[in-house]
Order: C-alpha cells, then sequence, then structure tokens
C-alpha cells in the first residue's frame, strides 16, 4: 500500500469535510500562510491554562498540533533526512499539522486561549531532537502516537458537537501518520512500551485495557504533559484543572 497516496487523499477528505462543515471554503490556503511562528527560546513564556471543560480540551488538542507542526519543518531542515521518500513523506504531514492549526483555531474563535506567538520553543529541546535521522523518525512516532492517545482520552469528555466533529476529523488523521512514519522507521503498528521514546512513571500506571496498541491507547491529558515535558521543547508552563 502506497501510504503516501493514503495521506494525500486523507488531506483532501479532511479540507473537504471542514469546507463543507465549518464555512471555510477558499479560505484554507489564507488561513496558513498568516499562521505565525513559534517563538524561540523566549526566556519569559506564557503558561497555558487547560480547565476540564469543551474550550479547554479543545486548546489542549491545539497545543499538541502546534508542537507537532513545529516540529515538522525543523525536522526537514536539519539536513538529517535526504532520502526523497522520507521527505516527501515528513512534508505531507507537516502539511497536514498546519491545517489542523488552522483549522482548529477557526473551530475555537475567541475561544482560543493562546495564539501561536505566545508559544516559546526550547531550541536546544528542539535541536536534541533533530540529531539524526532515527533520532527524527522516532520522535515523529511518538509525536503521532501522543496525539491519537490524547484525542482518545480527552476526546469522550467533549460534549459540544462542533468540537466532537472537529476532534474526529484529526484523530483518524493522526493515525495514519502513525502508521506512515513507522513505515518508514521500520517499527511494528504495536510494541512493547519499553521500545518507546518516551519514558516516565507516570505513563506506566493505570492507563487502560489496550496499553501498548499504538491505535487504542488513551492517556489523560495529565499523562500527555509528562510525555510532552519530557522532550524540553517547550518552555511554556501548563496548568489548569484538565491537567491536574
Amino acid at each position: 500500500m502506497n501510504l503516501l497516496k493514503t495521506l494525500d487523499r486523507d488531506r483532501a477528505i479532511f479540507s473537504r469535510r471542514r469546507a463543507l462543515k465549518w464555512g471555510l471554503l477558499g479560505m484554507g490556503t489564507a488561513l496558513l500562510s498568516s499562521t505565525p511562528k513559534l517563538v524561540m527560546a523566549q526566556t519569559r513564556a506564557k503558561t497555558l491554562t487547560f480547565n476540564a471543560d469543551d474550550i479547554g480540551i479543545l486548546n489542549f488538542a491545539l497545543l499538541l498540533e502546534e508542537l507537532e507542526a513545529a516540529f515538522y519543518p525543523a525536522a526537514l531542515k536539519s539536513g538529517k533526512i535526504t532520502n526523497s521518500k522520507e521527505r516527501d513523506y515528513l512534508s505531507a504531514i507537516g502539511r497536514h499539522e498546519a491545517e489542523h492549526v488552522a483549522f482548529l483555531r477557526q473551530v475555537l474563535g475567541r475561544n482560543a486561549l493562546f495564539q501561536t506567538r505566545d508559544l516559546s520553543l526550547n531550541s536546544a529541546g528542539l535541536n536534541a531532537l533533530l540529531t539524526s535521522r532515527d533520532k527524527i523518525l522516532n520522535t515523529a512516532v511518538t509525536l503521532e502516537d501522543l496525539g491519537v492517545h490524547a484525542y482518545n482520552g480527552a476526546g469522550p469528555s467533549l460534549t459540544n458537537p462542533t468540537y466532537i466533529l472537529a476532534a474526529g476529523s484529526i484523530v483518524s488523521v493522526e493515525g495514519r501518520h502513525s502508521a506512515a512514519v513507522r513505515e518508514l522507521a521500520g517499527r511494528p503498528s504495536t510494541e512493547a512500551d519499553r521500545d518507546r521514546l518516551v519514558s516516565d512513571a507516570n505513563l506506566a500506571a493505570n492507563l487502560n485495557p489496550f496499553k501498548g496498541r499504538a491505535y487504542d491507547e488513551l492517556y489523560t491529558p495529565k499523562q500527555v504533559v509528562a510525555a510532552v515535558g519530557s522532550f524540553k521543547i517547550l518552555n511554556n508552563s501548563i496548568a489548569g484543572t484538565l491537567v491536574a
């Protein structure tokens, strides 16, 4: 199966659904071109507060999409990904993540709790993830898995039908991203926890019956924050009842 074609088809389907459901036809390019960039190595970073409600959950999803959208361009610029197929895959996934950011911001509107420019990336932490091809691909697998886990964990708590549709439109695409990067890295779709890039005691405790299956696990927002923290790429502190 050509996963790159699958990714392109998913992108087209996602874009059509977005346009039809939220009236965004013809706005996608404008949204993407106007997306601000994350600030690198900002010394005073805004605290991000997510409370346990629909707005908090979807903003938390937005944060994860922002991190993914920042990672892929950096990976491509690192010079470590030289294979044309791998570059095409990562480029396609990066475009998807940027679209997810624009989409969630459009859905949230004034309920967005932070702007892209409020996010502060730690350049040293990011560069540590870009030291080799294998490091980049393994980080990408973990980021994509984390996105699926986060949507699976927090999604059932959503009550707003619009937000439920938004989350549901994205999570299946994230699962396919994970499959695509796993193919590049030569990793199976299911694997033991000891093979995961992230190692944190909080993630090993009280997960769920699907633990160890990449596409089915759910993490609580608190566990997701622990995983994000292990990357050491975000200077912003994260607070609020959602992650308490």
